[in-house]
This record gives structure tokens, C-alpha cells and sequence, in this order.
């Protein structure tokens, strides 16, 4: 049986009460403070104040802890709206700001499907608010939508590592490095990227993520046209 399917074993009050959600709620917080790799089983027990031992009679491995504490995750998305359109930008915001409140989540979304109730309900919602739109397009246009989250939530933690382990923000980090870019630009061997560099658009995370679901969202309605018009007749 899946770990969302096994009975707890009977509340015991003392020395301290538990259940697979307080386990669950002490992970995360470990998680939250440190990253992944502050959780382990041991570790989650000492800050619930319970023997190691404990815990094996909620779940078995460590593994199915961090499935249950993506699952958990997934209870903060939410998707809404009306129509296909509204229903995805709302599932890519509502889990690339659930990422942002739990930067783990970068690390644990992708590979294999996740069964837990929570992450059900959110594949329910999503399904459910696309309505009638043709499944055939729908269904990779769900996995394109995800996917891309996925890059972009990544990206972003990875960016807001890398600003915590160096001291340098992102305007520090370019100002150290301007110097070498505009010697390396001024020997004319890269003129694409010194014209994107010096006339392209800065966007900061926030727009630069609306604007790559925009133009994902705008082929995917492409897509969901030709399926409702059919292919194009021929003179």
C-alpha cells in the first residue's frame, strides 16, 4: 500500500502525540529554514522531540516522506478561472509562488507522476477548468505548462542560491563581471549577444516569466484553433 493509503498506527498521547502531518509539518519547516538536505528522519524526530524509531510507524522511508511533503506542497496550488487559458496561467503562478514560499519544491518537481490526494486534486482542478477544450491538445498543453514552471522555478532558486552563497545580488554580480564582458564584446567576435546585452529588453523575474507563459499559452491556443477549425483547405 502507498503511504496515502496506510492506515496510522493508533495515537499514543505520550511522550508526545503524532501523526503523519505533524511528521509532515516538521519536515517542512526543516526544509523551509535549511533545504532538503536539513531533513532527514532523525533529524525531524529530534525537532518534534520523539525517538527515531517513532516515526517508522507512519511512514518507511525517507522517500516517502518527501512525497509526502510535495503533496502537502501541492495543497497551496490552487488553480482557478474560467477557460482553458485563465485555468493554466492560474496553475503556473499558483506553483511557482507556492516555490517561492518553499524553495525545495524546486528540487522535487518533475520525474515521475505524484499520486498523493493533494497533487490529485490539483490535476482534478485543472482538468475539470479547461472545460470542453479538445484533449488531445490539452493534455501536452498541461505537460508544456508544467514544464516550463518547472525550468522557471528552478532558474529562480538557483538564482537566489547562488545570490546567498556569493553576497552578491544580481546588480553586484553584473558589475563585477561588466568589465569582462565589454572587453571580450569589444573584440567583435560575439556582435549577437553585445547587441542583445546592450538594446535587448531587462526584464526582472517577474515579467520575464509572464512573458515566456504568454507566448506559450499563445501557441497553445494556436493549437486548440486548428483543432476546432480543422487543417487549412487548399486553393
Amino acid at each position: 500500500m502507498l503511504v496515502w493509503e496506510r492506515p496510522e498506527p493508533p495515537d499514543r498521547p505520550t511522550p508526545a502525540p503524532l501523526s503523519r502531518e505533524r511528521i509532515v509539518r516538521a519536515a517542512i519547516r526543516l526544509a523551509d529554514a535549511d533545504g532538503l538536505d536539513a531533513v532527514s528522519l532523525r533529524k525531524v524526530a529530534a525537532a518534534l522531540d520523539v525517538g527515531p524509531m517513532r516515526l517508522y510507524g507512519y511512514l518507511a522511508t525517507k522517500e516517502e516522506l518527501l512525497d509526502l511533503m510535495l503533496d502537502a506542497a501541492h495543497a497551496e496550488i490552487r488553480p482557478s478561472g474560467t477557460g482553458w487559458r485563465e485555468v493554466l496561467r492560474s496553475l503556473a503562478e499558483s506553483t511557482r509562488q507556492t516555490a517561492h514560499r518553499h524553495e525545495w519544491l524546486a528540487d522535487l518537481l518533475g520525474g515521475r507522476p505524484q499520486l498523493g490526494p493533494n497533487t490529485l486534486a490539483t490535476s482534478e482542478a485543472v482538468l475539470a477548468g479547461v472545460g470542453d477544450a479538445d484533449l488531445e491538445t490539452v493534455v501536452p498543453a498541461i505537460s508544456a505548462v508544467n514544464a516550463y514552471v518547472t525550468g522557471a522555478v528552478r532558474r529562480e532558486i538557483a538564482e537566489r542560491r547562488a545570490e546567498r552563497a556569493s553576497g552578491l545580488d544580481k546588480a553586484q554580480w553584473q558589475a563585477a563581471f561588466g568589465p569582462y564582458l565589454l572587453r571580450t564584446f569589444a573584440t567583435g567576435r560575439f556582435p549577437a549577444l553585445a547587441a542583445m546585452v546592450h538594446d535587448g529588453p531587462h526584464l526582472d523575474a517577474d515579467r520575464s516569466f509572464d512573458a515566456g507563459l504568454d507566448f506559450l499559452l499563445d501557441g497553445i491556443e494556436a493549437c486548440l484553433t486548428r483543432a476546432e477549425t480543422g487543417p487549412p483547405t487548399g486553393s
